[in-house]
């Protein structure tokens, strides 16, 4: 039996190292004069970490979705893949911050919407798939659909007529 699970997602596999690639390089070596122009903050999609196992009866996923609200995550499933998405926004404080003169300084967290697609090598029954989110993390079971193993049949050749 395979148990390997497929991921694909190279575009947002490379957007992330992008973004890190971007952040270090402004934290680290452009100077910290010019560092505002670089620092404003962008919208985009983020890949949250998951933990993927497998039983012979489940798939067990835990997604971390820090700062997330859990009416702002949303599940797909699929008879072989899932997918999860999530928003997170800044909290409206530009007032506030206007008034006080104050812009940021440094601003690490992560706005904007998260996106994850796993794929798995064995169908799901999405109509039994239970999900629980606590402290920011989503845990999903996902049972897999009974399969029987594969028989090999010979297969008796006839001869043709004329």
């Amino acid at each position: 039996m395979k148990t390997d699970l497929i991921l694909r997602e190279p575009d947002l596999f490379f957007d992330s190292i992008h973004n890190e690639l971007n952040n270090f390089l402004r934290d680290t070596i452009i100077n910290p004069a010019f560092s505002h122009q670089l620092s404003m903050k962008k919208v985009s999609t983020w890949r949250p970490a998951v933990e993927i196992k497998q039983s012979e009866n489940d798939y067990k996923i835990k997604v971390q979705l820090p700062g997330v609200n859990k009416d702002d995550i949303e599940v797909e499933l699929d008879n072989d893949f899932m997918t999860i998405t999530a928003q997170i926004e800044e909290e409206k404080e530009e007032k506030e911050r206007k008034e006080k003169n104050m812009k940021y300084h440094t601003c690490e967290f992560r706005y904007g919407k998260y996106k994850r697609t796993i794929s798995f090598d064995q169908p799901i029954r999405s109509e039994e798939a239970d999900a629980e989110y606590k402290n920011g993390v989503l845990t999903i079971t996902l049972p897999k659909q009974k399969t029987e193993p594969a028989t090999t049949k010979k297969l008796e050749i006839r001869e043709k007529s004329n």
